[in-house]
């Protein structure tokens, strides 16, 4: 992933640091969820992600936050270590830095108990410590769990945020009272900075930048920035909202078809919707992608409105008995060919008397690739109602994970190209 940052845009949005503390996740058994999270919500708000770091449990919370608060950032959102055991110490850790002592509120006392009763718990005197806080502080209340979260107020204008560790607490507790305290003392500033992402199939990083991203770079103030996948790219453009505007029209007939979706919507989502909105049905016919396209389609709410079928004819009996691909065909041009790939699609499209079609055959690999078909090689068929049958040929030589995700993109890319010109015949 490359990616070039503008000062300019920098300086006109406040900064955040997040903190995230936990042994486990430095041991590699947990993995951090809240840094996404946490920037997409903060984002809107004003605020970009200036530091993200990880600390293990202990002594190297207080040091952490000491460095961060040197660092003067807006806000601090501190995740973890309000527990009741012995390895919680995220609230000492603060009133050391603070050089004050901890007090306990009553109030959150009774909301622990409360919340134990509900469980049908017992209260253990341990777990008295969950209502201590530096004095001064706001307690930010749990609704998912027992401890609660602290907001400190720290000198003119800089707040730090303590909160729980599972995700299932910390997204409604942030949600609910973090949030509001942000808007209440961070008003949003008049030159309000955006982001725009535009998913690109089919191009590289580099080619996106030589047909579009150095002249943005060069003739405005707006942060470029790539996001590379397999056989897809995000470009994403930071700047104020008139000057991305003024970029769309070119950006997006420069990408043309490549353009897949935007705003970090899913390809699959865009699809859904699109075919709701013109009351058509689709099938799916897939080898390679292993059933891989019919669950991105079937993850989205609404599909049951639009999905008919799906069939992962692997072999090439199934081929022939579930699809109706005839024998001689596959014998002839091979189970992975244009030829076989138009007939799975029109095959599942004739089967469950659908709109569309798709149908995947490809070698995904390590193994099973030829001279003249190695791995990576794959062929995507898209059947309409009363059009050609459309065939892509791709060459993508990757893991077989990977090429899976990628073949499953590009198909529904194609897919997303025919309804687009089935619409304007």
């Amino acid at each position: 992933m490359a990616c070039c940052f503008a000062e300019v845009n920098l300086r006109s949005m406040r900064i955040a640091e997040i903190l995230c503390t936990g042994t486990e996740l430095l041991l590699g058994h947990t993995v951090d969820r809240h840094l996404p999270w946490l920037a997409r919500q903060l984002f809107p708000l004003g605020f970009r992600v200036g530091r993200f770091t990880i600390v293990p449990d202990g002594e190297p919370i207080k040091f952490a936050l000491q460095e961060a608060l040197a660092r003067k950032p807006e806000i601090v959102l501190v995740s973890g270590g309000l527990g009741p055991t012995s390895d919680d110490l995220t609230r000492e850790s603060l009133a050391e830095v603070l050089g004050t002592q901890l007090v306990e509120s009553s109030v959150a006392i009774e909301a622990i108990r409360k919340r134990l009763q509900e469980r049908k718990r017992s209260f253990i005197p341990s777990m008295r410590k969950q209502a201590l806080h530096p004095p001064g502080a706001l307690l930010l209340e749990n609704n998912f769990g027992t401890a609660p979260g602290i907001a400190q107020k720290i000198g003119q204008g800089y707040w730090v945020f303590l909160l729980p560790g599972p995700p299932r607490e910390l997204q409604p507790m942030f949600l609910d009272y973090v949030v509001p305290l942000i808007k209440e003392y961070f008003p949003k500033k008049d030159d309000q900075i955006i982001e725009k992402i535009y998913t690109v199939v089919g191009l590289g990083e580099s080619a996106i930048e030589e047909l579009i991203g150095r002249e943005i770079e060069a003739n405005s103030d707006i942060e470029v920035g790539y996001c590379a996948r397999p056989n897809e790219v995000d470009l994403r453009l930071i700047g104020k909202k008139n000057v991305l505007e003024s970029w769309d029209a070119k950006i997006r007939n420069t990408l043309g078809d490549h353009l897949a979706c935007e705003d970090g919507l899913k390809l699959e989502e865009v699809v859904i919707k699109e075919l709701r909105q013109e009351r058509l049905k689709i099938s799916v016919a897939e080898s390679c992608t292993g059933g891989l396209i019919a669950s991105r389609l079937t993850d989205v709410s609404g599909a049951s409105e639009v999905f008919v079928c799906g069939v992962v004819a692997y072999s090439n009996e199934a081929k022939s008995n579930l699809l109706g691909v005839p024998v001689e065909l596959i014998a002839s041009h091979g189970a992975v060919s244009q030829e076989v790939a138009k007939a799975m699609a029109e095959g599942i499209r004739k089967l469950t008397k659908s709109d569309f079609a798709i149908a995947t055959t490809g070698i995904a690999g390590p193994s099973g690739g030829t001279p003249q078909k190695p791995v990576g090689t794959c062929f995507i068929a898209v059947a309409a109602n009363g059009k050609p049958t459309v065939c892509l040929s791709v060459y993508l030589p990757t893991t077989r994970e990977a090429f899976k995700f990628a073949i499953s993109q590009t198909a529904l890319n194609l897919l997303q190209k025919v309804l687009k010109k089935v619409k304007k015949s």
